[in-house]
């Protein structure tokens, strides 16, 4: 696992090893993804719940991200993370949390969002409520992205019908979905992100 692009670009990241907790996002998901937001990067607060490695945050501060927000409540984790973000210098440009993801978002974020990266525990309802929780907390703008990994995509999607929040783009990669999202007050001003 590496940095792709960015002022830490080829850099190789630690990894989390024999542990089942997580799930690396892969290099050409990673890749794919960020060529998708790539207009929206620049100077964002981007914020990366269930974080493993730190891998998809550390792209974005590559990536010229103003902030990268890290969160997982895994020891373990959280030590990875440390050192990539030594590894990537990207000290300056990150916030990282040893905590649940519902007091992240309830207690410790003051700034509203311009991009969050949700990779929860596949069979987990972790990623429904945490984009409720944003909503409820004021936390995203208008033009917000969310981006929601997951292999169960028709049922998150019934479940995503009864929040304000709109799909604006789908892709898949093997078992993973990557679902894209906007509050609803922004239809009508779906240019933000450009698909590839």
């Amino acid at each position: 696992m590496r940095i792709i692009s960015g002022k830490a670009r080829g850099t190789n990241l630690f990894t989390l090893k024999g542990n089942d907790i997580t799930r690396p996002t892969l290099d050409r998901v990673k890749e794919s993804i960020f060529n998708i937001i790539q207009n929206k990067i620049q100077d964002s607060i981007f914020l990366d719940l269930f974080s493993g490695s730190g891998a998809i945050g550390l792209e974005a501060a590559s990536r010229g991200a103003k902030l990268a927000i890290l969160c997982d409540k895994d020891k373990n984790a959280i030590q990875v993370i440390e050192k990539n973000i030594e590894k990537t210098h990207m000290q300056k440009q990150t916030e990282l949390y040893m905590c649940d993801y519902e007091l992240l978002i309830k207690n410790k974020i003051d700034n509203k969002l311009d991009i969050v990266y949700i990779d929860p525990p596949y069979k987990s309802n972790y990623a429904i409520h945490a984009i409720k929780l944003l909503l409820e907390k004021g936390l995203l703008k208008k033009d917000s992205i969310v981006i929601l990994e997951t292999d169960r995509l028709e049922d998150i999607e019934k479940e995503l019908n009864s929040i304000d929040i709109e799909i604006i783009d789908k892709r898949k990669y093997g078992r993973a979905e990557i679902i894209f999202l906007q509050p609803k007050n922004h239809l009508g001003e779906k240019d933000s992100i450009k698909p590839n």
